[in-house]
Order: structure tokens, then sequence, then C-alpha cells
């Protein structure tokens, strides 16, 4: 039936699923455990099958979809307003098909396995890096707490390695057992980054996207793989302000009564484009990118009045905009400083 909705709320064990009418008279409610789901949803008619955008959703999206379903998924920010009066499952599930039924309901697309690999590798260097930098902390920490003081960031760590080590420095012998353990951690965890940096360069050079990507000064592989993995589908947005905006990277608004008022980033979307975005503009603007930056040119301007992370920050808004324009368009960066005005 092509206009029967249906909404699932997902759990560990037991699904609750709701089925309307896209006029919203309903037809069904029951609770499935995990086992009878999939036979249940391979009976129904080829419909509209709804998800919230959350844990184990993107498998399950594509489990339906091999059943001739058409599948949605939406951000759970976006069902809450329509859940009625008590909090539960069977209301949840009815609140995702009210959802579903706005015209203007903005949805998210699944993703295929290729991308939740990619994303899995992405995440695991990411939880390796907070680790190691968990453990530079405590080794500095508990140096600091014998005397021994050294500033912030891996640069130093040589320093602290070369104290420890060093049999003539003044360290109780259990203190120094504890500083050798936290820098064997270290130095595991850091191959191990290594490892899955040169994984994922690896995938980079073999997506066209993400190839075409790295054209662009500021983005390397792992942003390219960051837009790969996390990135949506670029024909859902009209324009790349709109993509921009997803991300995060424009001023939240608290405008009323005709007075426009802009506050801070809204770092609304997906946080890791995001920061590797916003890190990528600030490796152009340093001692270094700065000789290659074009004298006139929009960020020359930008540079000379406004400070640097205000700049970092409308750069990357603007690199968000060419990936829009690049992915859409399949073509390579173009800079815009280096056209010909005809």
């Amino acid at each position: 039936m092509k206009n029967m909705m249906i909404g699932v709320d997902l759990a560990k064990n037991v699904f609750q699923v709701h089925g309307a009418l896209r006029t919203g008279e309903v037809q069904f409610r029951k609770k499935l455990t995990r086992k009878q789901f999939p036979a249940f949803m391979a009976q129904q008619k080829p419909g509209m099958v709804i998800f919230e955008a959350c844990g184990s959703a993107h498998f399950w999206a594509r489990e339906v979809e091999a059943y001739g379903h058409q599948v949605k998924l939406i951000a759970p920010q976006y069902v809450r307003p329509f859940v009625k009066r008590q909090k539960n499952d069977a209301a949840d599930a009815e609140a995702i098909v009210i959802a579903a039924r706005q015209p203007e309901m903005r949805f998210v697309d699944p993703k295929t396995v290729e991308q939740q690999s990619c994303a899995a590798v992405f995440r695991g260097r990411e939880r390796l890096v907070h680790q190691r930098t968990a453990d530079v902390n405590a080794l500095r920490a508990l140096l600091y707490e014998h005397g021994y003081v050294f500033p912030v960031g891996m640069s130093h760590l040589n320093r602290m390695t070369a104290l420890v080590e060093d049999e003539t420095v003044n360290l109780h012998a259990l203190i120094r057992a504890e500083c050798l353990d936290l820098l064997v951690q270290i130095a595991e965890k850091t191959a191990r980054i290594i490892e899955r940096t040169t994984k994922l360069k690896t995938l980079a050079t073999q997506s066209d996207r993400a190839r075409r990507l790295q054209t662009m000064p500021g983005v390397g592989p792992l942003t390219a793989i960051a837009v790969e993995a996390f990135g949506p589908d670029m024909a859902q947005f009209k324009t790349g302000r709109d993509f921009a905006a997803w991300l995060g990277l424009v001023p939240k608004q608290h405008s009323s009564g005709g007075k426009e008022r802009l506050g801070r980033m809204t770092k609304a979307g997906q946080a890791d484009i995001r920061r590797l975005l916003i890190i990528g503009a600030m490796s152009r603007l340093n001692w270094l990118g700065q000789r290659t930056i074009v004298e006139g040119s929009w960020l020359s301007r930008m540079l000379t009045r406004k400070p640097k992370m205000l700049v970092a920050i409308a750069l990357a808004n603007k690199m968000a905009r060419q990936i829009w324009a690049m992915l859409t368009k399949n073509e390579d960066y173009r800079d815009p400083a280096m056209a010909v005005v005809a």
C-alpha cells in the first residue's frame, strides 16, 4: 500500500511499530521483538518506513529497503515536538509518523556500509588521539607534582621522555616506573594512530570524491574522508549556503520585531567536518599559509580588519560552500583569485 506510513521506534530488543495512512488513519500498533521485526516488515506491502536517526538506524534502513520499502530517517529533535503527553515507545512511534507527514520535514539519508566503515576507522583514530592526549596530560601532571614543569602540547613529549629516562634526575623509583608505563602506553597509541592515519589516507586515494576535495587548499585526506563518511548527499541542499548552515558555520539568530541579532556559530550539524574545516582554514592563515594569499583578495582584505579566528570561521564557511559546488558539479577546485575576469 503506497500511502502507508510505518513509524518504527528502535531499541536493542523490542521495537514499537505504528502504521497509519498518509491521511492520518491508524492501521495498527504493534510491539515486536528483534527477531519478529524483519519477518513482519517482509510481509508488509511496499510503503514508507520511517526511523529516528539513532543507533542501528542505518543498518535497519538497508535491511528494510531490501524488502521494497522506501526508507527515511528523521533527526530526533524534529520528532520530539510531536510526542503527546506521555513519553513511551508507542507515543514515539506515532510521533515519528506525524513528523514524517509534515510537508517541509528534513530527512537524513541512510548511510551505505562503505560510509559506515570509513566512519568507524575515523572514529577509532579520534578515540586513540583522545586517549593519548589523556596519557600525556597524566604524565605532565605526575611530573609537575614532583617539581618538573612542562608546557602543554605533544611537542614537549621528547623533553619529558628524556627527563624520565635520565637516571641522574631525582625521581622516586615508583614514580619513575609509573612515568615509564605511561610512556609505553603513549608510544603504543601513537603507533596505532599512525596505522589508522595511513589507512584513511589510502581510502582517500581510492575515492574520486575524496581526491577531488583534496584539490582545495586546506582540505587534506582526513577532511576529505570525513566529508565522504559523514556528509549527506549534496543534492539535498539547494545552495552551498544551505550546506554551510547544516554544518553550523553560520551565526546564531535571535531576531525579533524586525531587528536582526546575530550571535556566535550555531554549531549545528556534523561536528567532525566543521572542526576539520576550521583547522584547515587556520592552516591557510598561519605564517606559511599567508604567503600563498593573493594581495587584494577577499581573504587578504578580511585579515587586515578582522580577528584571525573570525576570519578562519568565515573561510571555513566559504570552503563548505565551495565543497558543495565541487561535489554537485563534479569539478576540481578553481581558485577564484586566479580567475581571469573578462
